[in-house]
């Protein structure tokens, strides 16, 4: 009879998700896209396609594109990861103060590109482009953010998937506590669950497919370049 080998001991596999979980990240960001909302007209969110780390060769990811598997596997964990947690959309506070969609939309990407010292980039746009969608099709085109390795706070809301549970992603608020994001090495708040995420009011919740096809993080298309 052959002898226990206790050194070379295969590791055990399945145990990190292929998809971005809530949490503290480190990402990149490679592509950019507008979804128009189908619950309100004329509302978008603004969908940022992120990956994780590269989780080395035992780590087996999605295909990059599910249709031409040629193209390989995501080295580390992907997802779609929303800008804020609500829509970008016109309307109307409690208070009776206007909110303008284009004007928000603008907001963030002047935050954004100051926190990744590419505020040239924004400053360059100036009276190009006559829509907003022709500014964020350039933002997803020039890819100021390519390469650049970002500190993350990523918030969730809990949904059920085929009797699994998913997260929708999101970038939460600056507050007091942090940014969501900001360059590598930089000062991101710390994820908190009571604070970060929002979980589904249902009386048990049997199990958690972290490695779905979810629309939250799958598919996210051929176009995979850092």
């Amino acid at each position: 009879m052959s002898k226990l080998n206790t050194v070379d001991v295969p590791k055990s596999g399945g145990g990190v998700p292929k998809t971005l979980q809530p949490g503290n990240q480190v990402c990149q960001i490679y592509s950019v896209e507008l979804k128009p909302s189908t619950f309100k007209e004329g509302g978008y969110d603004l969908l940022l396609n992120m990956v994780g780390p590269d989780l080395g060769d035992e780590f087996q990811g999605f295909f990059i594109d599910k249709n031409n598997e040629s193209l390989g596997r995501h080295k580390g964990q992907v997802g779609r990861v929303k800008a804020t947690e609500w829509l970008f959309a016109d309307g109307e506070t409690k208070g009776g103060i206007k909110i303008s969609r284009n004007t928000e939309i603008l907001k963030w990407l002047n935050s954004f590109c100051e926190a990744i010292g590419k505020k040239e980039w924004l400053i360059a746009q100036n009276d190009k482009h006559e829509t907003i969608e022709s500014l964020v099709n350039a933002f997803a085109a020039d890819k100021p953010f390519k390469g650049l390795k970002l500190e993350l706070c990523i918030a969730g809301k809990e949904y059920l998937s085929k009797g699994y549970v998913n997260f929708d992603l999101f970038l939460p608020k600056f507050t007091k506590a942090g940014a969501p994001y900001a360059l590598e090495g930089g000062k991101v708040a710390i994820f908190s669950e009571a604070t970060h995420l929002i979980k589904k009011k249902v009386e048990s919740v049997a199990n958690f497919n972290p490695n779905e096809d979810s629309s939250s993080a799958m598919d996210l298309g051929s176009d995979f370049e850092l």
